[in-house]
């Protein structure tokens, strides 16, 4: 059984005896106990620690309790973080009030009563404990995805290859055999060269068939031509099958992208227009691809019904946690809402990383 993680618990108070005493009633704990003896240095420790719970004295010279509560309730880092406030005396009720307003969880009178203490920090530190077995558990299975997500796309290249390669040179080869034997018939064998030639366009119509299923697995155009090219050979492929008109602004050319960050923009490229054909009802889709302070945006907007329009489970089948997947592996994100006027807009940014030289 795996051992249980050890949590940070900041004590704050400006006298040492009671740091002492807070550290010998905590001591059973076995975590991870961090003292401060004023506001600023509890600020600093919290700057450098994940924290399961603040302890924290209100009456404390320079920053008081509540100023030091305050301040941590502005940082992103700690603004969930628990605070427990503890006071010398009953302080009047307003002064209790002040504290809950500024983000205590809890408000202990000294002298505190040492089973009540361990028991409400506890719940905290299991807690605590909680988020970082859920945050490795996402960890992991962010690692899963995008393990999977890679071996899929080595995969579909490797048989878009062998598809290209393979069968097609097996067809090319039949095509010559059919037209040699199509050369050895005689004039009057009308119903044999029929035949011979209702086989090439057999054979013609399986080669267009074997490269529109090698480009569906991994287009040749994304390996040899780059990102541009590969979008905006998609979006004319997307227009010619569903009839939706697309406008294009895609910069020149690009600086050679690393292949992951190109397979992974792509990717989420096809996914949105596969997601404007099934749901948006739109007639018309802009596209448009930039690169700027080091990050790759590309944004699609449709004129059709806008996510609001979608019925919910339409929505779940959007496809938004693939991409969003997709683009957390490069360090990116995809957001998705409505275009202005009407219609669904989605802006996917990934971090520029050149391919190496």
């Amino acid at each position: 059984m795996a051992q249980a993680a050890t949590v940070n618990i900041l004590l704050v108070d400006d006298e040492p005896k009671n740091l002492f005493a807070l550290r010998e009633l905590l001591g059973d704990l076995k975590q991870n106990l961090l003292s401060a003896a004023s506001g600023e240095e509890a600020l600093r420790l919290a700057l450098k620690h994940e924290l399961a719970v603040v302890l924290l004295d209100v009456r404390m010279p320079a920053m008081d309790g509540f100023e030091t509560a305050r301040m941590l309730r502005s940082r992103e880092r700690t603004r969930l973080t628990p605070i427990v406030f503890l006071t010398a005396a009953a302080e009047e009720m307003e002064s209790v009030f002040r504290g809950y307003e500024v983000g205590a969880v809890d408000y202990l009178i000294k002298p505190i009563v040492p089973q009540v203490l361990r028991s409400k920090v506890s719940v905290f530190v299991e807690l605590a404990r909680k988020s970082v077995a859920l945050a490795e558990s996402e960890r992991k299975l962010r690692e899963l995805a995008a393990h999977l997500i890679s071996v899929r796309e080595e995969e579909r290249a490797h048989i878009a290859r062998e598809v290209h390669d393979e069968l097609g040179q097996v067809l090319t080869g039949l095509k010559m055999d059919v037209g040699w034997l199509a050369k050895q018939l005689r004039e009057d064998q009308q119903p044999l060269l029929e035949k011979t030639e209702s086989m090439g366009r057999l054979i013609d119509a399986t080669v267009q068939t074997v490269r529109k299923i090698s480009a569906g697995l991994r287009p040749e155009v994304l390996d040899e031509m780059g990102l541009v090219a590969a979008i905006g050979w998609q979006a004319q492929e997307f227009q010619k099958r569903t009839g939706i008109r697309c406008r294009l602004n895609l910069p020149p050319e690009l600086a050679e992208l690393e292949s992951e960050l190109s397979t992974t923009m792509f990717r989420v490229f096809q996914e949105i227009l596969t997601n404007v054909a099934r749901h948006s009802r739109a007639t018309r889709v802009d596209v448009d691809l930039k690169n700027s302070q080091r990050r790759l945006v590309l944004e699609v907007a449709d004129n059709g019904i806008g996510i609001d329009g979608v019925n919910d489970k339409d929505r779940k089948s959007l496809g938004l946690l693939g991409m969003q997947e997709r683009a957390l592996r490069v360090g990116g994100e995809v957001s998705i809402g409505n275009a202005p006027g009407r219609g669904t807009r989605v802006v996917v940014a990934l971090p520029v990383t050149q391919s190496p030289a």
